[in-house]
């Protein structure tokens, strides 16, 4: 809360503003996994906005070594996951969906994996729908517009500009197998996808 609570203020001094909408779409009965693009740091900010209580974030093991940044997202309760052991990151999603359980905790993760500000979506990994199904608890999406009109990836450089955040409804699944989350991936991408084009203004 106090890292939400700081992060918020930085908006001021970029010149950043957000449109938020469906933020009653967190108010879902238990867990839940949480799902959104990734584009750049500009994320943290956007995130401090809308970020619901009980929720943890799930982050690759190599954001912990990124000095001022990795501190904040390591006391900010990130679990890290080393994504170039299979078997570690499985047994890591294994315990989360028990502490999901245990603590009722809703789980953040970024299913394309890495940073992308092309203003469209990189395929997504499954390991957070296999995470939703294991726990049986719901996927809620959120899109963050295209940040490509004020923010340079290369240089790292941005203008102000405004953000349209977007969390979408909850998509259940109780019932859900391992064999569904391939099914259950392609809609979510599908919907993000959709929405991220809405949102950016821009032909899907």
């Amino acid at each position: 809360r106090i890292i939400k609570a700081v992060v918020k203020t930085f908006k001021y001094f970029f010149g950043l503003r957000f449109e938020v909408k469906g933020l009653e779409n967190f108010e879902v009965e238990g867990p839940a996994v949480i799902v959104s693009n990734h584009q750049s740091i500009l994320d943290m900010m956007g995130l401090m906005e809308i970020l619901p209580d009980n929720c943890v974030q799930v982050g690759k093991k190599e954001l912990m070594y990124t000095g001022t940044v990795g501190l904040i997202i390591y006391l900010g309760g990130v679990i890290f996951i080393n994504r170039k052991s299979t078997s570690s990151a499985k047994m890591v999603m294994a315990e989360v969906a028990k502490t999901m359980a245990t603590e009722n905790l809703k789980v953040w993760v970024y299913p394309e994996g890495t940073r992308n500000c092309t203003g469209d979506l990189l395929p997504f990994k499954k390991g957070a729908f296999h995470l939703a199904v294991q726990a049986q608890v719901p996927v809620i999406p959120v899109v963050y517009s295209s940040f490509t009109t004020f923010y340079n990836p290369k240089t790292k450089l941005f203008t102000s500009g405004k953000i349209k955040v977007e969390v979408l409804p909850p998509i259940e699944t109780k019932g859900l197998t391992s064999d569904d989350v391939t099914d259950l991936t392609d809609r979510c991408f599908g919907t993000m996808r959709e929405t991220l084009f809405r949102l950016s203004g821009r032909p899907s």
